[in-house]
């Protein structure tokens, strides 16, 4: 045994991490202020998409963003306020919106969502993970003609530069394939190697799977602050009792910048929040993961039930659900879909993504204390790049070869 590291965050990045500390070697307590797996983990869309690798900051986001906004039915908002953090970010973003810094974070990221793929399919086939895992890939649909031509050219950028091909489906081809969709639709483009899975599913039996090799939780669980002793932390001060490990990885999600105090560092993840709805499967129900490219709106066909999810909104730490948001989702899907919902809904969701100006996450020591990991500022992405993220937080901890550079990551970037 290599000795004790406490986990602090028990969403898909922190169970990743644990996982893979264990499997070093590693002794592992993870807690969690709320319960393990309930936060950004829960209720988002399940898509495991390596064809995600672009950042929202290229060259056309800032404005498409403001034209968005203009739009009563815009999936993007941004709440009114004076909030000094939001508006540092939101120049950071603009700053990136360019085809170089596009592309560095692309390659970065890309990096990640295919280790993290082939990790998937390895714990899929390995471990005893019942989350409804389906290898059916994704298709991005288009209303209109004029879109589903503009994705063309990104097409091409992504089979150039990360060998990333989608099949282009025109008009009744697309029909053909997903008969879920109305006729009429523009098109599509089909990414065949992505996945998805049901998250809630995944948290909770690689909970069992990770008490059952002797992890330990511990739920409701505030962390207050570092201990620490000489350039090193050697305790954590939590709600219930002081904590000594020999290291700490900080997988704490879009809460992460609340602990800059306790970290010595200023961490610029904005939280970003998306909602869910989530049914019954209707009758005519896809076989296909899809996103509805115009109105931002994602269908997880899972076995068990039938989600719609996405939007965006900068409301800061909000902890309403905003019903104007998740009447978009609703609305959003009906141009596409033969039957877009049914009733009952069986949960109402909101997460908070952890943003991150340039679209890649913080992979990084703390600075100031040695054994002090920061894993975290996935965006959209943290179920996607989990494992990857888990593997390298391990092997960082535990001193050995990283199995990726963990160089793009690095907290000197900002």
């Amino acid at each position: 045994m290599n000795g004790r590291v406490l986990v602090i965050g028990g969403g898909v990045i922190g169970a990743a991490c644990a996982h893979y500390l264990n499997r070093a070697g590693w002794q592992v307590v993870v807690v969690d202020r709320g319960t393990f797996g309930g936060g950004c983990s829960h209720g988002n869309c399940g898509f495991v998409c390596p064809s995600h690798v672009l950042p929202l900051a290229d060259p056309g986001a800032v404005g498409n963003a403001l034209k968005a906004m203009l739009r009563p039915d815009s999936p993007f908002s941004i709440r009114p306020r004076l909030d000094l953090n939001l508006w540092a970010f939101l120049y950071r973003f603009a700053r990136r919106c360019n085809r170089a810094d596009m592309l560095e974070a692309g390659a970065a990221c890309h990096a990640l969502l295919h280790s993290s793929l082939d990790l998937f399919r390895d714990l899929m086939a390995t471990e005893p993970l019942a989350c409804e895992w389906q290898t059916r890939g994704l298709l991005f649909v288009y209303q209109t003609p004029a879109e589903m031509e503009h994705y063309a050219a990104i097409d091409k950028l992504l089979r150039e530069h990360f060998d990333l091909p989608a099949k282009r489906y025109d008009g009744a081809a697309l029909t053909d394939l997903e008969p879920a969709l109305k006729p009429g639709l523009a098109g599509g483009w089909y990414y065949e190697e992505d996945a998805h899975l049901r998250p809630d599913k995944l948290l909770s039996s690689w909970r069992r799977l990770l008490e059952s090799r002797g992890v330990v939780v511990h739920e409701h669980c505030e962390m207050k602050r570092f201990v620490r002793d000489h350039g090193r932390a050697r305790a954590l001060v939590t709600t219930q009792g002081e904590m000594a490990a020999d290291a700490f990885v900080v997988a704490t999600g879009a809460w992460t910048p609340l602990l800059n105090h306790a970290l010595g560092c200023r961490i610029p993840i904005e939280p970003g929040k998306g909602y869910s709805l989530t049914m019954p499967r209707p009758s005519r129900c896809p076989q296909i993961p899809m996103i509805f490219m115009e109105h931002r709106v994602a269908v997880t066909p899972l076995r068990s039930g039938y989600r719609l999810g996405s939007t965006m909104e900068f409301a800061g730490y909000d902890a309403t659900l905003n019903r104007k948001r998740l009447d978009l989702l609703r609305s959003g899907a009906r141009p596409y879909l033969h039957e877009p919902y049914c009733e009952p809904v069986e949960e109402e969701w909101y997460g908070w993504r952890p943003m991150t100006p340039d679209g890649k996450p913080v992979i990084d020591r703390a600075p100031g204390m040695s054994n002090v990991y920061l894993a975290a500022g996935h965006n959209m992405l943290g179920l996607s790049m989990a494992p990857a993220t888990g593997k390298l937080i391990a092997e960082m901890v535990s001193g050995t070869e990283p199995h990726i550079d963990p160089t793009p990551f690095g907290l000197r970037r900002f």
